[in-house]
């Protein structure tokens, strides 16, 4: 087996040197951190506040031994819709005696606080103070524009609320991309996933894996992705600088199966050669 790779001249690592290029016609991005850095630094409000609540309980636990269990399950739970977080917190809260909220009202004071971060950089974009462009990882604009030249249907998908993913993709203006498909996630929350979504864009369309490319900077998409038999490009992406890489994420982008790293999309065009590169033989 060939051994992994850097594309000469790119930051483009090529993992799995057997991926089937060539095929692409649909194509699935994550948003948060994969497009979007509106929210960049939500870990650092979802986390502290967590840390609170478990702290209320007076269990004798010090602040390091909670910061440590939540920053844990938030990890883990990264790119799974927002409300997964919050059950961890309530079973949390529950196995040490305490009576929890139910995790939608964990879910919106979480967001109360977000919002408190990001409503400055949604009220920019939407006042013109602010290019959309600085609000997105580097390259990314120029790369779907790349992808949609050459026919390819894309899609959005998010753990981030619809009401909030389509807002905040208007905003950058990325509505001329993906229309209509864009998906968050709903009250409903077992019903729409970015599993459920690939298998939707497969079976409605007759694709084959290969001809559907997944981007994230989160295992869901990348292990969603990769069982449905497509390609799967890991961005790893250091979102408060919005380019260069983050080492821990490509470590874990690896960890399940991507099939090529990347910490953002200024060698969008080499990316965009090599994955519609005829097949080889």
């Amino acid at each position: 087996m060939a051994r992994r790779s850097i594309v000469p001249g790119t930051s483009i690592e090529i993992i799995n040197p057997a991926i089937e290029t060539g095929r692409i016609r649909f194509a699935l991005f994550d948003f948060d951190g994969t497009i979007s850095v509106i929210r960049e630094g939500w870990q650092r409000v979802m986390i502290p506040f967590m840390v609170e609540e478990i702290l209320k309980l007076g269990t004798g636990e010090s602040r390091e031994e909670i910061a440590a269990l939540v920053e844990e399950f938030v990890t883990r739970l990264t790119g799974k819709q927002t409300i997964y977080q919050m059950i961890e917190l309530a079973e949390a809260i529950r196995a040490r005696g305490g009576t929890p909220l139910a995790p939608a009202e964990y879910k919106r004071m979480y967001l109360d606080r977000l919002w408190v971060r990001i409503c400055d950089r949604v009220a920019g974009l939407k006042s013109g103070q602010i290019d959309p462009d600085d609000m997105m990882i580097m390259g990314a604009r120029s790369f779907l524009k790349g992808l949609q030249d050459r026919g390819v249907t894309m899609f959005l998908a998010s753990g981030t609320d619809q009401e909030y993913v389509v807002d905040e993709a208007a905003a950058l203006k990325l509505e001329c991309f993906f229309e209509d498909r864009i998906f968050g996630a709903v009250p409903d929350y077992k019903k729409v996933d970015k599993k459920v979504i690939i298998d939707r864009i497969l079976e409605e369309n007759h694709l084959s894996g290969p001809e559907l490319v997944v981007f994230g900077d989160g295992y869901v998409e990348i292990e969603d992705g990769k069982a449905a038999g497509g390609i799967a490009v890991g961005v790893a992406s250091n979102e408060p600088a919005r380019c260069g890489l983050d080492q821990w994420k490509r470590n874990r982008l690896i960890g399940v199966g991507a099939d090529i790293i990347i910490p953002d999309y200024r060698d969008g065009q080499k990316l965009l050669e090599l994955l519609f590169a005829p097949p080889q033989g």
